[in-house]
């Protein structure tokens, strides 16, 4: 099993995965034949992540392991077919509430849902 870690930190694994391989193009046109010239800069990762139930203190992991500028992110990589690691940063974090318990004062979220996006 690939771990998956955040800022160094091994989080729980995700209930969704996608990893999409963008090309970054410099200065790409066509030709009067309608050619294309491209200038391939280089190539990112954009991982779209998505998390099944999770406690508060999971959630709160997670959330904090992805809180900086970039971070660090381990992670199954479908082109090399291996772990790799780079540096990311964390898109719009989306958590909606599952259970809200005021008594215990605890919450459950339905999940935890982000992109991360290679620097």
């Amino acid at each position: 099993m690939v771990a998956f870690a955040i800022g160094g930190v091994q989080v729980k694994t995700p209930k969704t995965f996608n990893a999409a391989i963008q090309d970054i193009d410099g200065n790409t046109t066509r030709d009067a034949k309608g050619n294309m010239h491209r200038d391939r800069v280089t190539r990112k990762r954009k991982l779209s992540i998505a998390w099944g139930p999770l406690s508060n203190k999971e959630c709160a992991q997670i959330l904090q392991a992805s809180a900086a500028e970039f971070v660090s992110v381990t992670y199954p990589d479908p082109m090399t077919g291996a772990s790799r690691t780079g540096q990311f940063y964390a898109g719009d974090r989306s958590a909606p509430s599952y259970s809200w318990n005021e008594q215990y004062q605890s919450i459950m979220w339905q999940g935890l849902s982000f992109d991360l996006i290679e620097q």
